[in-house]
């Protein structure tokens, strides 16, 4: 790696940290950044694991330092999410890198239109046992066949599910995703390097900007307005990859 290429992944590593804190899409910077670092899209997929995981252990840490509950229901979620993740590892080794690439791009316009999408005001609840519903731990393995294939905008489902669905307020639906995101994506990056598809000194590198970023979105208290500005500036950085994508 060139100094600028490191440089390169630690600035882009620790916004995507900040960013999968406070919402969602930071996959939609580092994973097309490891394409364009030379990495083909099957090996970025699973180098992208490692910042991934290193990145949820930091916010993990830090949400159960600031006193984040409910850690066994987060658990009892992660099992069809932990499932579905080896379903969808399973699917992306199949791919050809062409389709792959077609996928991403696919995945990327549709999760920056529904970035635009206002978020609608619910009155939330706090979570129990109860509520976890047969249809939740069949959309929670859903998400995980779809975070095991890709992970890119994933934090978007679990708001739907979280947010929309079961009605936890979005603080608590942070600190439920990275838990989750977490113990699905360890089985994942192992079957990853398994099949030798993991440059870890790419991911190191990555991961260390991530998990400056995660800590720092744990610990800064955003404004409303504040997250949309973040928002409108993720989608802005998205549709330019799209495009580089696009034009090769």
């Amino acid at each position: 790696m060139t100094p600028m290429e490191i440089l390169a992944l630690l600035v882009i590593g620790t916004v995507a940290g900040f960013i999968n804190v406070l919402s969602a899409g930071g996959s939609m910077l580092t994973l097309p950044l490891l394409i364009f670092l030379g990495l083909s899209p099957q090996v970025a997929n699973g180098t992208n694991r490692v910042s991934i995981v290193l990145q949820s252990v930091s916010a993990v840490a830090s949400f159960l330092r600031a006193g984040a509950r409910h850690v066994g229901l987060s658990l009892r979620l992660s099992v069809p999410a932990v499932l579905g993740s080896l379903l969808g590892t399973w699917l992306a080794l199949q791919v050809s890198d062409a389709l792959f690439e077609a996928v991403l791009i696919t995945v990327m316009v549709g999760s920056a239109l529904v970035m635009l999408l206002p978020q609608p005001r619910l009155e939330t609840r706090p979570l129990t046992a109860e509520r976890l519903t047969p249809a939740i731990y069949l959309a929670m393995f859903g998400i995980g066949v779809y975070g095991g294939f890709l992970q890119v905008g994933v934090g978007i489902l679990f708001i739907v599910v979280l947010y929309r669905m079961l009605k936890i307020d979005l603080a608590q639906v942070n600190a439920f995703k990275v838990l989750i995101i977490l113990m699905y994506t360890l089985p994942a990056l192992a079957i990853f390097v398994y099949h030798d598809q993991v440059r870890w000194g790419y991911g190191l590198v990555l991961a260390a900007g991530s998990m400056l970023g995660a800590w720092v979105g744990v610990k800064v208290n955003v404004s409303a307005r504040g997250a949309l500005w973040v928002k409108r500036l993720t989608i802005i950085v998205i549709v330019a990859i799209i495009l580089r994508l696009l034009l090769g």
